[in-house]
């Protein structure tokens, strides 16, 4: 029998990366949050396949382009590459706070998207954010939504104390629980 492929899917800014009010525009400003690179590539090695879902709306904000993104993008998976892990794909939206899409989160899109062009169910498989959109992203594609703490994280719980997700001091916890076999 055919297993199936295991993802862990995870937020960016606040999350695996130290987030920013000003937004993260350049490579320089982005900066891990301590332990992310190393949980990254704990779950690399245990047979992970590690997705990033997440809004960009800096674009839309024209507050940098597309050539900036990448630079930093390349600098994430890079420093990831670097500790012994890998990041198999990058998911983001593009758009603004008014704009109609169907990719900035707390819509699903992009996680749907995802499931579609890897051809898998979301069931099961953890979406690791840091903010209520990412939680109401998760649970509307069907995926397993948990919170860390860093980031947005502890404001998050403060408005949203009941959530009935797990919460997990950052990104290495988080991991630790995955890979016990949660």
């Amino acid at each position: 029998m055919k297993s199936l492929p295991k993802f862990v899917l995870l937020d960016r800014d606040g999350v695996i990366n130290h987030d920013s009010d000003d937004y993260i525009k350049a490579p320089e400003e982005w900066i891990p949050v301590p332990g992310s690179l190393e949980a990254i590539a704990e779950l690399s090695k245990n047979g992970y396949g590690i997705v990033v879902i997440t809004n960009q709306s800096g674009l839309a904000r024209e507050l940098y382009d597309r050539d900036a993104l990448d630079a930093i993008h390349r600098k994430m998976r890079n420093s990831v590459r670097d500790a012994g892990g890998r990041i198999e794909a990058i998911y983001f939206c593009p758009h603004g706070p008014d704009s109609d899409c169907d990719c900035r989160k707390p819509k699903p899109g992009l996680l749907r998207r995802f499931a579609e062009e890897y051809q898998t169910s979301l069931q099961g498989i953890p979406f690791i954010g840091d903010s209520y959109r990412d939680v109401q992203a998760g649970t509307a594609a069907g995926a397993e939504p948990f919170l860390v703490k860093t980031g947005n994280g502890q404001a998050t719980l403060a408005r949203h104390p009941d959530l009935g997700i797990p919460v997990f001091e950052d990104l290495y916890d988080a991991s630790r629980f995955i890979l016990s076999g949660w």
